[in-house]
């Protein structure tokens, strides 16, 4: 999920289909091996298997849960754009980098001082799709200084009590985490957003709407768990605002795709995957 799957998406959160952003998506001694893949959707190749019923249902279940809540934290937000829009839109984009610099500075570890042009805007939505699609938002403690940095101040602290009311304690419980949003000692709780483009549909010197298609992983690690990190595409539309010096978030949200097919990678252990998220830092993206 983002906020993850349709997240939720710690190192974990994810995101939604139906309009709303995006959400969240013990160790044991035995070692289950997955089984190989079987035949491909287009008809050649081979194909995923499908999970044990169980599994499915559990996962389905979680994702269910990241949803509600997310929904329920942007319940009232606006998903258009305030202030002078233009209008203007662009029907494409180039896919090339700018060659632009990404921002060198950081207040509360997320990236800051964006430029005041649409290029600027589209850096700063896909770093702050980043983090609301993270594990800290799942963090109490975390989740007040990502609130207070990334969005704009007369939303800041409506949307700080609505992310409240959505990640408490049953929902933390239920995604396995404890009411700091702290995994189990030996698990590691995964969400990462990765960025693949940007695209702003609308723009003016104050406002802005960008579109962030994004692929990430979420799930817990863990070698007894039932909801096993998987990855997932979303897009999220983020309304921003010109304030304070910098681009903020206005409202965002979330839906399901544009998604490849997956391809026939090997299934790595949650050993392994735990490793690479301690392992692996995360970058600052420019347009």
């Amino acid at each position: 999920m983002s906020l993850g799957d349709d997240h939720g998406y710690g190192e974990s959160s994810r995101g939604t289909d139906d309009g709303t952003y995006g959400g969240y998506a013990g160790t044991g001694q035995t070692r289950t091996r997955l089984p190989d893949r079987a035949t491909d959707p287009y008809g050649g190749a081979p194909r995923r298997p499908r999970s044990s019923s169980r599994s499915l249902v559990t996962i389905v279940g979680v994702i269910v849960l990241l949803i509600a809540a997310i929904a329920f934290a942007n319940r009232g937000d606006d998903d258009t754009t305030n202030g002078t829009s233009t209008g203007d839109k662009a029907e494409t984009a180039p896919t090339a980098a700018s060659g632009e610099r990404p921002v060198t500075t950081k207040t509360g570890g997320i990236p800051s001082g964006f430029a005041h042009n649409r290029q600027g805007a589209e850096s700063a939505a896909a770093n702050y799709a980043v983090v609301l699609v993270s594990a800290d938002i799942l963090k109490p403690a975390r989740r007040t200084e990502i609130v207070q940095r990334v969005f704009v101040a007369d939303k800041a602290a409506g949307l700080e009590d609505s992310l409240n009311k959505a990640y408490d304690k049953n929902f933390l419980s239920n995604v396995g985490l404890d009411e700091n949003g702290n995994a189990p000692s030996g698990s590691t709780y995964v969400s990462r957003t990765m960025p693949v483009g940007t695209k702003t549909t609308s723009y003016s010197n104050t406002t802005a709407t960008v579109d962030v298609w994004c692929t990430g992983v979420f799930g817990m690690a863990a070698e007894d768990t039932t909801s096993p990190v998987t990855s997932d595409w979303f897009t999220m539309t983020l309304q921003m605002r010109w304030a304070d010096g910098d681009w903020k978030v206005d409202s965002f949200s979330q839906k399901a795709g544009p998604a490849p097919v997956n391809g026939d990678n090997k299934i790595s252990t949650s050993e392994e995957v735990s490793k690479a998220v301690e392992e692996y830092g995360g970058f600052t993206y420019a347009r």
